[in-house]
């Protein structure tokens, strides 16, 4: 008789998963170690996911799926640019703070398969920059923030938000901060990021 998946379990190994992987990340992570946590054998781990990277797979799509409508929301309401900045900025540095590997596992997964973000682009909810687009272009015609490219200004968001999560150990060790110092330093930073890029575009 064949065997069927049940849902519990795939739940129970999912979660398990993604505390190895915020704790060790990709390279450091274990599928025995994963097994152990999820209260399984390694063979029934393997059954339900061949592979530590399908695994990974499976939890970046879960956790990336919460977080991209939440911007996809923000990027497309009928807010003002200077509040999507501050929307964007906040919710972002929010959420990664609660799941630090997935900046450098895109990142790194980026670098090893350019085509990897495709899998997510057709998913609901991924983000649409095409109302952003049209909101920068209607308040620079109306003298509400500077000339530039949307494009430009999304790339900015980005840069200012990811960076320091990509970045963490460097930043860390230029800056003399421990792991708490550095959390309090990112949530400083939802304001700060966002005031930066809006006293940078905003005319006065």
């Amino acid at each position: 008789m064949k065997k069927s998946k049940d849902e519990n379990t795939e739940e129970q190994i999912l979660a398990a998963a993604k505390s190895v992987f915020q704790a060790k990340g990709m390279d450091g992570a274990r599928m025995q170690e994963i097994a152990d946590k999820a209260g399984i054998n390694k063979a029934m781990l393997h059954y339900y996911f061949r592979s530590k990277q399908l695994l990974f797979e499976a939890v970046f799509k879960n956790v990336f799926l919460l977080l991209a409508p939440q911007l996809n929301a923000i990027l497309n309401d009928d807010s003002s640019i200077e509040e999507k900045i501050k929307n964007f900025t906040s919710n972002y540095i929010s959420f990664i703070s609660q799941h630090p590997y997935l900046p450098n596992f895109i990142i790194q997964e980026l670098n090893r398969n350019p085509e990897f973000i495709l899998k997510f682009k057709n998913n609901k909810g991924f983000p649409d920059i095409t109302k952003f687009k049209k909101k920068v272009a209607e308040e620079v015609q109306q003298g509400v923030i500077k000339p530039i490219r949307a494009e430009q200004l999304f790339i900015n968001i980005l840069a200012l938000n990811i960076f320091p999560f990509v970045a963490q150990p460097l930043i860390m060790a230029f800056t003399d901060l421990d792991n708490q110092a550095y959390q309090k330093l990112m949530e400083d930073r939802k304001t700060e990021a966002a005031n930066f890029i809006i006293n940078a575009i905003k005319n006065t």
